[in-house]
């Protein structure tokens, strides 16, 4: 009986996520109710646990043409160069007992960071559930730190391997050695049968260029062998490397797309909307200063370390900027969004009124319907 109420709540907890990434683009930006979704976002916070992402490291050492990193733009801005301090980060858990998951990954490699084990162990103590999903590129790694992500039930790494070989990995992850990559991964396999743990969940994140179209299968087939999730991205900058046959692209990537644009073009919504994460899952700096998302390297909206993260989220700018990136405000100067390209080229000059009944009952007859499934799955025990 203990198993099965266990088992319940484990799916009762998938639920609630699922319902909340189901139901954001379609209250957010379909209907433009953000009232509705931050309530949504609190019953998940109250049930599962609160999110943010608090990077690790802004440094990294690979020379990945197309990085702001690695062009040593976000040093000189807002991003800057260093890592999380373990002071802060203990005093940021602790301050927080409602956040259970962070994310710490995002414009650098995590794997720098000289405290990562000790922030790793403190946050399975406190029972604070790590992420690296956005991507880590895990060239230079200690067999120790190898050991204590599974030690510690690190939740999930993203690795990010642009190819099927060294010849053609090194071609993007300049500075990086794909042999290096591949005996890290065989090593955090390694403690996961020692241990007997699932943890760290591992995926193969694969950005598709030009130069590397022809290795898709070989490296789905590869993350297959190393059991990991097999994780096609579409390039974000397109000019560089470009797509040399769109219909094998289309096919062995398995978008049915070619590009972003396409993406937006077939599925009328965009490839990637990170505005969601104001309400659902903000971004932190390393030292501190509240980004909203994680594209933001224009400007921040003070410092959650200084300010406490309740009071910077509920800044006027903050409240503002949500506001904005969902076309409910016109563009204001001080807010960071408005040099983004997300906000230019998608919601920049759309301002729309505020829904009325009708669209409200439209919304919530959708969500109804994801809610009326999720709980079919739920009582089946899918």
């Amino acid at each position: 009986m203990k198993m099965d109420l266990r088992s319940l709540r484990k799916r009762g907890v998938r639920l609630v996520h699922d319902l909340l990434l189901d139901s954001r683009y379609t209250l957010l930006y379909d209907h433009r109710m953000p009232g509705l979704y931050d309530r949504m976002v609190a019953m998940k916070n109250a049930t599962v646990g609160g999110m943010v992402r608090l990077e690790a490291s802004s440094v990294c050492q690979l020379r990945c043409p197309a990085c702001s990193t690695a062009r040593g733009k976000n040093r000189r801005g807002v991003i800057g160069w260093g890592f999380l301090k373990f002071a802060d980060f203990q005093k940021f858990v602790e301050e927080n007992p409602a956040i259970r998951t962070i994310e710490i990954s995002n414009w650098g490699e995590v794997f720098l960071n000289p405290e990562l084990n000790d922030i790793i162990r403190f946050a399975h103590e406190k029972g604070v559930l790590l992420k690296a999903a956005n991507g880590v590129n895990l060239n230079n790694v200690s067999d120790e730190t190898l050991e204590n992500l599974v030690k510690y039930q690190f939740n999930h790494l993203s690795v990010s391997i642009d190819g099927a070989s060294h010849d053609t990995y090194k071609l993007y992850r300049r500075k990086g050695s794909f042999n290096q990559v591949m005996r890290n991964v065989r090593r955090i396999n390694h403690f996961k049968e020692q241990y007997n743990s699932p943890f760290p969940k591992l995926s193969w994140q694969f950005v598709i260029f030009g130069h590397n179209e022809h290795e898709l299968p070989t490296a789905r087939a590869m993350a297959a062998e190393l059991g990991m999730e097999f994780r096609p991205k579409l390039n974000h900058t397109p000019e560089h490397s470009p797509i040399r046959d769109k219909e094998y692209v289309r096919r062995e990537g398995g978008f049915k797309v070619a590009s972003r644009d396409e993406f937006a073009s077939v599925r009328r919504r965009a490839y990637s909307r990170p505005c969601t994460q104001l309400w659902d899952s903000p971004q932190i700096n390393w030292d501190g200063k509240l980004l909203g998302c994680c594209v933001n390297k224009f400007g921040d909206f003070g410092n959650v370390f200084e300010e406490g993260l309740e009071g910077a989220m509920n800044s006027e700018r903050y409240l503002y900027a949500k506001a904005m990136v969902l076309g409910l405000r016109g563009p204001r100067e001080d807010i960071p969004c408005i040099r983004c390209k997300v906000y230019r080229t998608q919601i920049a000059g759309e301002i729309s009124p505020e829904p009325g009944t009708k669209e409200k009952l439209e919304a919530l007859v959708h969500i109804g319907g994801h809610v009326r499934e999720k709980l079919k799955e739920l009582l089946k025990g899918g």
